[in-house]
């Protein structure tokens, strides 16, 4: 069986360009996490919000989840976040776990707030709001739609 020198080196083309590939989405994909200083926020429940993930202001990514575990005190998840060392948060900022879209991965929201007091390492941020989930958010629209409503008194009653 003898091999033709233009397969070989059709297939060779073709995995240089794979790798070329590979080798561009890996750096443009910013996948390194984010170093800086640390601050923890505390949730009652976090939706899938992985280690790795995200963490934005404004659509923009300004650090990373870098730990979750749960308080063996008060079953929380406690989750740590790096921000980038530039980034100084307000001490009354906000944190929630947000989407990216109905199957895209979850990231956490930062609000800041106005105080001039500022975040400092292994801080923790003291407001926080929960994930809300796609089947949370329409038990809610069905519990509302199927609730009966409040007896109304007939007409002409109550009128002297």
């Amino acid at each position: 069986m003898s091999r033709n020198p233009i397969e070989t080196v059709m297939g060779a083309v073709v995995l240089l360009v794979a790798g070329s590939f590979l080798t561009f989405a890996v750096n443009s994909a910013s996948l390194r996490p984010v170093s800086g200083y640390t601050v923890k926020a505390v949730f009652n429940k976090v939706g899938g919000l992985n280690v790795g993930s995200d963490v934005r202001i404004s659509g923009i990514k300004v650090g990373t989840v870098t730990g979750q575990m749960l308080d063996p005190r008060t079953y929380r998840a406690v989750v740590t976040l790096s921000v980038l060392p530039d980034v100084k948060l307000p001490a009354d900022t906000v944190a929630s776990v947000a989407s990216d879209g109905l199957l895209g991965g979850k990231f956490v929201k930062l609000e800041p707030g106005q105080s001039g007091a500022f975040l400092e390492n292994n801080a923790s941020l003291s407001r926080t709001r929960d994930y809300q989930s796609v089947e949370d958010l329409v038990s809610e629209l069905i519990f509302i739609a199927t609730k009966d409503p409040p007896p109304q008194s007939p007409p002409g009653a109550g009128k002297p």
